[in-house]
């Protein structure tokens, strides 16, 4: 706490302690990766070469009527891309418990947390050898960075809860996220005057796209560095000792058996993350398909999806700093359920907008980017308040299940609704579902009784 001589100053300008500032540097890294790849370029050049290899003699604007045959399942090569981010969440899912468990028991939780970053970042940087009709490729890659990114995000993330107390975690989550955004919309900025200037610098558009998705894994293994050194100090909360015989794999298996034993008592934690599951599942949907949704249905080309993204990215700089205020005056409970609403009438507007009609489509961007960083960014510091201490990471494992990139019940369900509509119209209003239930629940989530129940300080203001 301050002295009384300076606590109101300190109250209006808190200072990031180097921890902190380490610790936003890897929003920074990974949503180069987030961004350029997932968000604007991959999901669209991965069904271009899927409808190359399905229909190699239609031009790639056509509608391609035979199927992909994927272990003998026919799979329309526009869904393709959404199947992927289905399986992979799947994995996700099962895989990423494991790694918090194992986390929370780690001497050396950085340790373990880098070697995913840049595991995954050599799977990104490997994306540029995807080319002609070489789907599968695309497939694993894209499969393989998903799961190193929430894997690294599962210790990150848990790490907030070691470097700010309660009532700052609003704050420090929030200009995570704006770094983030900052970040990954800079390098956003080089790969459009790439795709741009294309032609003029004597490259095809498909190598372009290809150094684009080269320069995101760089980016994302780079800053990377940063965290590790600033954060390097940082011990695990319950490392195993020498004398320790359950060792860190087989002591996490037993330690994850009694979690999920335990997450009985945590009703209000539950009911936080069955929330969680259907209004992000909605907000990744969105973010994952826009680019898919802009070039097919919309017929946008891809330096104006970019520009569309980038018009996002620096949006949502200023609308997760201005969520993070906001916070701190009504709750971060109240600002985030409030903020559904938003992403419902955001669905909405995008099933009416008229292709090509690129100035309205303009408009939506900066509505989704006032609402995008804010609602993710305080969801984050709300569950890190609901979760007992010494299991975060493991907490956080089934929080990171359900995030960016690896939502698999709104990618499933717009996959189905187009292959079974053939329109991405339809598909995209389907999504309104998962903000009412997903508001709905949250409705009903009692923050106080939940934070007392973990064992955790109450903020003054949640």
């Amino acid at each position: 706490m301050t002295s009384a001589v300076d606590s109101s100053a300190t109250s209006r300008r808190p200072r990031d302690t180097p921890h902190q500032r380490a610790w936003y540097w890897y929003d920074w890294a990974n949503s180069a990766y987030v961004t350029t790849t997932l968000t604007v370029l991959m999901a669209p050049y991965l069904t271009v070469i899927a409808k190359k290899a399905a229909c190699p003699t239609l031009p790639s604007d056509v509608a391609c009527p035979t199927n992909l045959h994927v272990i003998g399942i026919p799979v329309d090569p526009g869904s393709l891309v959404f199947y992927v981010l289905t399986v992979s969440t799947i994995v996700s899912a099962i895989v990423l418990i494991f790694i918090g468990a194992i986390a929370d028991r780690s001497p050396r939780p950085v340790r373990l947390f880098a070697a995913f970053a840049w595991a995954g970042a050599a799977a990104a940087s490997a994306m540029f050898l995807v080319s002609g009709d070489n789907w599968t490729l695309g497939v694993l890659l894209l499969v393989f960075a998903n799961l190193c990114l929430g894997s690294s995000l599962v210790i990150y993330d848990s790490l907030l809860c070691r470097i700010a107390s309660p009532d700052e975690r609003d704050r420090v989550s929030s200009r995570g996220w704006a770094w983030g955004y900052l970040g990954g919309g800079l390098l956003l900025v080089v790969n459009l005057g790439l795709l741009t200037l294309d032609t003029q610098l004597g490259i095809s558009r498909a190598l372009a796209v290809r150094i684009s998705l080269l320069s995101a894994g760089l980016w994302w293994a780079a800053f990377t560095i940063i965290p590790v050194i600033g954060l390097r100090d940082l011990h695990g909360a319950t490392a195993t000792t020498t004398g320790d015989r359950a060792g860190v794999v087989s002591g996490s298996l037993s330690q994850l058996a009694r979690t999920f034993r335990e997450l009985r008592r945590y009703p209000q934690t539950m009911l936080f993350l069955l929330a969680y599951l259907f209004f992000n599942d909605g907000i990744q949907t969105v973010i994952s398909v826009s680019s898919v949704y802009g070039a097919e249905e919309l017929k946008f080309n891809n330096s104006q999806l970019i520009q569309i993204i980038l018009l996002v990215q620096f949006v949502a700089f200023g609308g997760a700093l201005l969520f993070g205020r906001l916070a701190s005056w009504f709750g971060a409970w109240r600002v985030v359920l409030n903020s559904l609403m938003i992403w419902t009438l955001v669905v909405t507007i995008a099933f009416f907008v008229p292709a090509r009609a690129f100035l309205i489509f303009v408009g939506l961007a900066v509505l989704i980017g006032i609402v995008l960083g804010g609602s993710q960014a305080l969801s984050r510091s709300i569950y890190s308040q609901l979760i007992p201490r010494g299991h975060e990471a493991e907490f956080f494992s089934l929080y990171q299940a359900m995030e960016r990139g690896t939502s698999w019940f709104g990618t499933l369900v717009f996959g189905l609704v187009h292959q079974f509509t053939h329109s991405y119209r339809w598909a995209i209003i389907a999504l309104i579902v998962f903000f009412v239930l997903g508001g709905l629940l949250l409705s009903r989530v009692r923050m106080r009784e939940g934070i007392t129940a973990a064992g955790n300080q109450v903020p003054a203001v949640i």
